[in-house]
């Protein structure tokens, strides 16, 4: 690896394709710009020298891949959805295979059936070595705080690996994005869905019942690190139910909660994020290819952090959480 500048990195949510998931990922064609959707997928694509070169300008060292979503989770009949999640993993571990100390993995599941799902999360924490899952919002209007992914929390939580979700489009489209397309996509709308599933797992009490469970956010914690104290001062007052709590809402994103910078090159938020949640919980991600993968690298090389945080946000707290 010729690495060339700046501060060493691990990069969590870094993009693939398959040729066999294309038709899956077209569904968010609806959120982009139809003269710009489709001119990354040679990108998506490629394993070798143009991802790696990317990686070696900006001291890249490892990239934990995941498949740009929704794939199965789109897929409307479950046997189907259970076959092509594992096509899948067993494609992105043939290609970690063939740069092992480049890449690692997150395992895509098929959230139909959760059991079995569960089930493909350890056959690939520990046959292919992934380190973790990536799970592109609700699957079938369901999201992770149903008691039915219990199984999924479990699982993961006995493995020691995070669950990172990503964002994906609503079950439907609410009214306040009428006659506002460009609102409905990455500039707000899935911000406001991923932050919204996160929230909903975080109050239904899931880590209470899975302590030891790990929720990975990217985009900078899709702009819930903002909120912490609101949520503490409001989420009483707002409690209509039986709803009770072990902790403060804001401690559970300084025990379970991380968030990445994926997607977001801007000091201020990164700030926020470190300050709220702890120099621990925030890691470097690029977001590629979505994003400028120099960009991404040049600006957290010069962003307002201390040596040490530093070293933790690029290095070394996906080391530890990733056991890398």
């Amino acid at each position: 690896m010729d690495q060339t500048s700046g501060h060493r990195k691990i990069a969590l949510e870094e993009h693939f394709m398959t040729p066999d998931f294309v038709d899956y990922w077209s569904k968010t064609a609806i959120n982009i710009s139809p003269g710009l959707f489709g001119k990354v997928r040679d990108v998506l694509e490629d394993f070798g020298e143009l991802r790696l070169a990317g990686m070696d300008r900006n001291n890249i060292e490892k990239s934990v891949l995941s498949l740009a979503g929704p794939g199965v989770q789109a897929e409307p009949n479950t046997a189907t959805a259970l076959r092509m999640a594992r096509i899948c993993n067993d494609f992105l571990a043939e290609q970690i295979n063939n740069q092992p100390e480049r890449y690692a993995g997150f395992a895509h599941l098929a959230l139909q059936d959760p059991l079995e799902a569960a089930n493909e999360l350890e056959r690939c924490v520990k046959q292919l070595g992934f380190c973790g899952a990536m799970i592109n919002g609700q699957t079938n209007g369901a999201y992770l705080d149903d008691d039915r992914f219990s199984v999924v929390w479990e699982r993961a939580s006995d493995l020691d690996v995070p669950i990172y979700i990503h964002p994906n489009n609503p079950p439907d489209v609410p009214y306040m994005y009428h006659n506002h397309p460009e609102l409905f996509g990455p500039v707000w709308s899935w911000t406001v869905e991923t932050g919204n599933h996160a929230l909903r797992i975080l109050f239904s009490g899931v880590f209470d019942r899975f302590p030891k469970a790990k929720l990975i956010l990217g985009h900078m914690g899709e702009t819930l690190p903002y909120q912490l104290w609101r949520f503490d001062s409001r989420w009483l007052i707002s409690n209509r139910g039986n709803m009770t709590l072990d902790m403060k809402p804001s401690d559970y994103f300084k025990r379970n909660i991380y968030a990445t910078t994926a997607g977001v090159c801007s000091d201020e938020p990164l700030r926020c994020a470190v300050d709220a949640m702890g120099p621990d919980r925030v890691l470097f991600s690029s977001d590629y290819p979505f994003e400028k993968i120099d960009e991404a690298g040049s600006w957290i090389d010069g962003a307002t952090l201390s040596d040490e945080e530093r070293d933790m946000v690029c290095y070394r707290n996906a080391k530890a959480l990733l056991r890398l």
